[in-house]
Formats: C-alpha cells, structure tokens, sequence
C-alpha cells in the first residue's frame, strides 16, 4: 500500500520490443511508489508485502478511484508487477468482487475489491505460488472454482482455489503461453494459443493424454494442436510456387469463444489484423496425400482493417473478445497501431471502413502485446489500458455500435465523442491488464499497482471543487467526458 508524501522510485527499463518497465522499491522511509493525482480504493504497490494498517475513504467512479494509505511493510524488496488480472462469473453478476491478480514471479493473489468503510482494513489475500516465471493471462472456470494461468515456463496449470493446489500441467507449446480461454460449453475443457503460433486444446478428463507428473501434479498433453494459427499461411509466389509469408512463428494472443456456438473458437494473430474461426470438430480434414498442409481455419476476416489508414504494413490484434447486451453480435479487437477494430461475430467481417466502428484517442497507445480489453457486464463500456509512460486506461461507449446493424441497416454515422473514449489517469508506466466487475473496474500497471475504479458522483464533485486537495486522495476522468458519465 502506499502513503501520499515522498518522491517517485528509481525506474529500469528492459531493452527490446514489448519488454516491461521495471521499478525498484528505494528505503521506504516516507518514500512514494509513484506520481499520480491520487490513490486507489485497492492499491497494490508490493504484492508480497501485507498491510497492518489501512485509512481509506469512498469510492468513486466518475470515473475515479478511491484513497489508499499507509504503508506499514518495510517494501525494499522487489515489488511484484502485475501482468494479467481476472474477476470471477459471480462478480460479474453483483456477486462478491473476488480478483485474481497474476505476477511476474509466476505467483496469483486473491482480492476481495468490495467496497468498505474509512475504518475498515482490508481482507486477507489469498497467494499462490503457481509458476516459476511470468504468468500471462489467468482466467476463471465458469465454476469460479479453478484458475487455468499461462506462463512463461510454457505451461498451464489448472490450481483449486479452495485448497491452493495445482492439480494439472498442460503441456503442449514449445514457447511462451500467451492466451487462455475456457469453453462456456463445457467446464472440463478450455483452449490456449501462445509465441509459438500454436492453439492447443485441453479436455481435462481425458486421462489417455496423461504424460507423466511433474513435482507429483499430472502433466497433460492437448487433445489436439493446431501449428501455424498466427498466420503466415502458404501463399503464391512469382513462379507459382507456395512460399510461407514468413519464416517466424506468429503468436496468438487472444481467443475467443463465440456465443451459442458449441465447436468453434476464434483467434486473433500477433502479425495482422485478421481473424480466424476453427471448427474444433474437425480438427482434421481428410488427406489424400501425406504431404496435406496443417488444419486450416474454417472462416477468416475478407480483410485486414489496419491495413485501411494508411499503414504500410500490418497490424497484429494484441486483445479480442465478444459483445453482449446492447454490443452483442459484435466483436473488438485491439490492435497494436491503437485503434480498437469492430468485426461482426457472424462472419468476422470488419467494419473498420467506417469511422464509427473504430474507437481511439489520441492519449491511447497498445503498441504491445501487454495491453487487454475488457467489456463491462452490461456491455456498454469496453475498456482499454494503453502503453507507454502515460499510466493510463481508457474507456468507450459501444452501445450504440451494438444496436446498429451494418448489414440490415448500413454503416451509421456518429459524432467523434461517440468514438473518442475516456481516459483514467491514476498511474504511471503501462496499463496492461483491465477487467471488470459488476459497476468495478481494474487497471493493472507497471509502477506495480492495482487499481479499482468506482462510479461515485457526488464524490467527484467534491473533487472537482477543490481538486488542488483532492488529487492527494482521488484520481478521476477526464472533464471531456463529463456528460458520458
């Protein structure tokens, strides 16, 4: 937890493409984590470190956050960054706001983010020492009752909750694990894609495709392997000749279980903007010829939308999930020249063309494939965390883009503010991971803290009144957006 006096810490960045910003704890006497215009209802500055004592104020979402305080724990150690975060189905419904938040270390903390009075301490976490390297992405069964977290040790692990146990290691990539998925039809099976350019898929009570143990945990391997699912398929040269696009492997970063549809599941590629649909019951089609190509995508975008503005090369879509609610039979994709795409779910047509299916802001950068959506429960709001130093997330109406049908009724028109989103300003360096609860959202960043975000509106005037003062305590949305909130 942090306090509000002192100077910001000591900051090391990796070198290369998509590396993390790294921020050292210095003597915590009085000493700050980070400069930013306020504190958060739940802050997390050393995920290893407990809290003893807590002063905390009301919660806003205006947006805004809430106050967190004092830090008690000596935090010279090195903090935990959070890399992926994840509420549970029930906090998604109005149920009790539990959080995942997975870290660098390969280790996953429980949050209970409810909302409590000034004089209330916060409830003990939960930690799990899961992986022995950075955790990518974790995700809920629809159960609530197990964690499947991807690693950097190339591997899933499926942990009970309730006991802290990892129960099974999937293996099935030959590099990072970047994505995971659970079937919303069927709780025993769930899908990754990683560095490798691979989707594999698990069925967790298959116990033909036990592989030995690791540390006494059974070691499982895919049910089926789909190589080459980045992209980079076969195409004609001058000659006639079939070459590969590109000798590279391209990741998959996002899949998506389409709604209502038992068998498939879409994937998003690190190199374009494309969309792939698989038909996983036909995992593979009949080979006349040994020399048969790998498993072919039964469906794919007619075109590649951050090829439209402009750019001389592609895009890859770094985060792609489905609408619901007044966005349903839409999907977004974030791409990584920061813009986030519209597709319709049907046909993975994009509808990039037209302006009003494309949200951006001109703060908003996702050059990296850190960076996550996340659409709210009542399928409004899609938020956005961003790259670079700016430490912020975004948000944007998509209700209107959902109740539009391009095909019955063509393109729509709006007005830019339709598009332009708000930006939460609260942190410092890269906000990658978001998600949401039921009226809660999260924002993970790399100056090591977790955010919860609340709507409060008699709270931000407050602060708006006297906002020299309130910047201590809150953190809140941009004016421009007043009107949306």
């Amino acid at each position: 937890m942090g306090d509000q006096n002192g100077q910001p810490p000591m900051s090391q960045k990796n070198e290369g493409a998509n590396k993390r910003i790294k921020l050292l704890n210095q003597d915590p006497a009085g000493e700050e984590f980070c400069e930013e215009e306020g504190s958060s209802d739940v802050e997390i500055l050393d995920l290893a470190v407990g809290v003893r004592a807590r002063q905390k104020r009301m919660t806003a979402f205006g947006m805004m956050n809430a106050n967190a305080t004092s830090r008690s724990a000596a935090l010279h150690r090195r903090m935990r960054f959070p890399y992926a975060c994840s509420y549970t189905h029930a906090a998604k419904k109005g149920g009790t706001p539990l959080l995942a938040v997975a870290t660098e270390q390969g280790s996953v903390q429980i949050l209970d983010t409810s909302k409590r009075n000034d004089w209330d301490c916060e409830p003990q976490r939960t930690t799990m020492e899961i992986h022995q390297n950075g955790i990518f992405d974790v995700q809920w069964s629809t159960c609530d009752s197990f964690l499947a977290t991807v690693s950097g040790d190339q591997s899933t692990r499926i942990t009970n909750i309730g006991t802290s146990r990892t129960l099974q290691i999937l293996r099935g990539h030959t590099s990072t694990v970047k994505s995971v998925a659970w079937d919303p039809s069927n709780p025993d099976m769930l899908s990754t894609g990683g560095r490798d350019g691979a989707i594999c898929l698990w069925d967790l009570r298959v116990q033909e495709m036990r592989q030995g143990a690791e540390d006494g945990i059974d070691v499982l391997a895919p049910v089926l392997r789909i190589a080459g699912a980045g992209g980079g398929e076969a195409h004609k040269s001058r000659r006639g000749k079939a070459t590969m696009a590109c000798s590279a492997a391209r990741s998959v970063p996002s899949l998506v279980y389409p709604e209502g549809e038992f068998f498939g599941l879409i994937s998003s590629s690190s190199f374009d903007g494309i969309l792939r649909h698989w038909d996983l019951r036909l995992p593979t089609a009949a080979r006349k010829n040994k020399s048969a190509k790998q498993v072919q995508p039964t469906q794919i975008s007619s075109y590649d939308p951050t090829m439209i503005h402009g750019s001389r090369r592609p895009h890859g879509i770094a985060s792609v999930l489905a609408g619901y609610g007044p966005s349903a039979g839409l999907l977004f994709g974030l791409g990584t020249d920061s813009r986030i795409y519209t597709y319709m779910a049907s046909s993975l047509q994009p509808l990039a063309e037209n302006d009003a299916y494309t949200f951006s802001h001109p703060n908003m950068q996702t050059n990296s494939f850190y960076v996550r959506l996340s659409l709210s429960p009542n399928g409004q709001w899609l938020a956005s965390g961003s790259a670079g130093s700016g430490g912020s997330a975004f948000l944007y109406d998509v209700s209107r883009a959902g109740r539009a049908n391009p095909i019955l009724s063509g393109p729509y028109s709006n007005s830019s503010s339709d598009t332009a989103g708000v930006e939460l300003k609260g942190q410092t360096g890269e906000v990658g991971s978001v998600d949401w609860a039921e009226e809660i959202l999260t924002t993970c960043a790399d100056d090591g803290t977790v955010r919860i975000w609340r709507n409060d509106v008699e709270v931000k005037r407050l602060c708006e009144e006297d906002a020299t003062h309130a910047k201590w305590d809150w953190a809140w949305a941009e004016d421009e957006a007043r009107e949306k909130l």
